[in-house]
């Protein structure tokens, strides 16, 4: 039920009645002012609320604007450049929102706090003055009118009359006051309809335009995010195929020998104790050591002497060096090396036999343990035939249509042999030294396609009919995506590594899988123009660069300027004078990947001289 209306005519009788009703708007308007108190109160703690969040999400966003993804390789794919500049994408969206907080922060105060403070201390505190006024006119009305109504009748008349005239100039005072309180207690009640709630309503109209902002934001972001999901699920991929393959990788390093040696920039490199003589006896110190067998270079660096802080190595000039006999000292696994900058003989520690065989073997020492690989021959077989029959089956009977074609691998050693057959390892590894650099130049793609075709039509035409026929395949195999979910990408995955795999099992080549992925995906989807558009470089108006240029043309021969004998089973041993054939940079720096007496492998880059 409703207020009771509070009538002018009944201020002049101020009955119990109006008083009752009058009595009951004073609740209602000092329950209002109350709420308003609290409403103002939480309104600030909204906004209080409203800045720190925005300050928080400043910092976020700042966080994200000033961290930078450091991926593993010297180059990037296209998903990864997307993925590393998201953050700075989230970081700017996140600004764009805060500016609308910001604004919607800033006009808060204006449009919610002062409006309510001004109609409660203005409409509901004058509601307030005119209670005060009206209490204080009645109780001196009625006060006066008790005095009058006592005066005696035996009072003089003009004395009565005087009496009568202030009775009528209070009772006028009361009704008047009376009036005002009235009117002015009902005015509140009416107006807090509208003045009180426009406030709010004008409140909530700027967090509905924050809100829409965000929104708008969000149907513009759409299509980046969907994007950025697919760069995600690409490097998920590429991840799930590189782990496999290191793992792989991990595996066969834990079941090798301790002391196994793996292609590196040096020819051996290792801890090695050192014996220092001193006043008082002979002390060993741990020392880090490399050897350069080209240049004879050996270099030592004191591991123990923390204090000290960074340590320069210490470089020295091979002369000779020999095992040392286990009678003639107490240690084990020694060995002495004379150098050209020092006097005397250097005696050293190694970590075991083992350990010790793979240094003399290196410095050429007495007692060298040749490894080597006895060469083969792949048989050639008429692999073509096979993969065309394959393709034929595979379409005829609608097995191109089945569900996760060829995600199951075969017999890992008969595929391997029917690759390095069709694919021999100096054009796969070209292959993958190429998708490096293609994407280390440019991010443009009409730049790596041109590229890619460059390189294609550099193989030789068995190896290039081959190429052909299988990415045909594949371009039909992947336009029945919708059945077999054999995308683009899916089968950049499977076939990047098998056609591009590096000779040399490292885990930075394993890293380089990305790369090789990729260029599957554009020998794919330009099927076309790759393989038979012999003019596509002029036809995109690019050019290839010289350092591209370098790699595709390094296909040259070269001579042996010493010999050399292989320490590991994917290097090659070669008289002085030996002439190679396909020689060009390999993965491992300051080595060649070469052909020699029908075996390929790596050869020192500086025991050559091209032809």
């Amino acid at each position: 039920m409703g207020l009771p209306t509070l009538e002018f005519s009944d201020s002049f009788l101020d009955s119990p009645d109006f008083r009752e009703r009058l009595k009951c708007h004073e609740i209602e308007l000092e329950r209002t002012n109350k709420f308003i108190k609290e409403l103002i109160k939480d309104g600030n703690m909204l906004i209080s609320a409203l800045k720190n969040l925005s300050a928080a999400v400043q910092k976020f966003s700042q966080s994200l604007q000033e961290f930078q993804f450091e991926c593993i390789g010297d180059a990037e794919t296209d998903d990864e450049v997307n993925i590393a500049q998201s953050f700075k994408e989230f970081s700017q969206l996140l600004t764009t929102v805060e500016e609308e907080r910001r604004r919607l922060i800033q006009n808060a105060d204006d449009v919610l706090i002062t409006p309510l403070e001004k109609f409660r201390k203005e409409q509901i505190g004058a509601a307030k003055e005119g209670k005060k006024k009206f209490d204080k006119e009645t109780e001196k009305y009625y006060s006066t009118l008790e005095r009058h109504l006592n005066l005696s009748s035996r009072k003089k008349e003009t004395y009565l009359q005087e009496a009568d005239t202030q009775i009528d100039k209070e009772r006028q005072l009361f009704y008047d006051a009376s009036l005002e309180y009235v009117f002015k207690i009902q005015e509140v009640q009416e107006k807090k309809k509208f003045e009180f709630v426009e406030p709010l309503l004008a409140f909530l109209q700027g967090l509905f335009t924050f809100y829409h902002e965000g929104y708008e934001l969000a149907h513009e972001f759409e299509p980046y995010k969907q994007q950025l999901q697919f760069n995600l699920q690409n490097t998920r991929n590429n991840f799930v195929s590189t782990k496999q393959e290191v793992e792989k990788l991990m595996k066969r390093i834990r079941s090798a020998d301790q002391d196994y040696k793996p292609p590196g920039q040096w020819t051996m490199e290792g801890f090695l104790y050192i014996q220092e003589k001193r006043p008082l006896g002979c002390t060993w110190t741990r020392h880090y050591c490399t050897y350069e067998k080209g240049s004879k270079t050996f270099t030592m660096s004191n591991t123990e002497n923390k204090s000290a802080g960074k340590q320069v190595p210490e470089m020295f000039k091979l002369k000779s060096c020999i095992r040392r006999k286990t009678d003639s000292i107490d240690k084990r696994f020694c060995f002495d090396i004379e150098v050209v900058e020092r006097h005397g003989v250097m005696t050293l520690q190694a970590l075991s036999e083992s350990n010790r065989r793979l240094w003399l073997e290196a410095m050429d020492g007495k007692e060298p343990v040749r490894n080597s690989a006895p060469g083969g021959t792949i048989v050639n077989l008429n692999l073509q035939l096979i993969v065309m029959y394959s393709i034929k089956i595979s379409t005829d009977h609608t097995g191109i249509n089945t569900m996760g074609l060829y995600r199951i691998g075969g017999v890992n050693s008969k595929v391997q042999k029917l690759m390095s057959t069709v694919f021999c390892d100096t054009y796969r590894n070209t292959f993958s030294l190429m998708s490096i650099c293609c994407f280390s130049e440019s991010d443009d793609q009409n730049y790596r396609v041109c590229a890619v075709h460059a390189l294609v039509h550099k193989l030789p035409e068995r190896n290039r009919e081959m190429l052909e026929l299988l990415i045909k395949h594949l371009v039909t195999v992947s336009a029945q995506n919708q059945f077999n979910l054999m995308t683009v990408s899916n089968l950049g995955v499977i076939f990047g590594p098998t056609l591009m795999r590096s000779q040399e099992e490292t885990v930075a080549a394993m890293m380089n899988i990305k790369f090789q992925n990729i260029v599957v995906e554009i020998l794919i989807e330009n099927f076309t123009k790759v393989l038979f558009w012999f003019w596509v470089c002029s036809e995109f108006g690019c050019t290839i660069s010289p350092i591209l240029s370098t790699f595709i043309s390094y296909f040259n021969d070269a001579k042996a300027m010493y010999s050399c004998e292989a320490e590991h089973s994917h290097e090659l041993s070669f008289p002085q004078g030996a002439l190679f054939s396909n020689v060009y940079p390999s993965v491992e720096p300051g080595w060649l990947q070469a052909t020699y007496e029908g075996r390929t492998g790596l050869i020192p880059e500086n025991y050559v001289v091209f032809l």
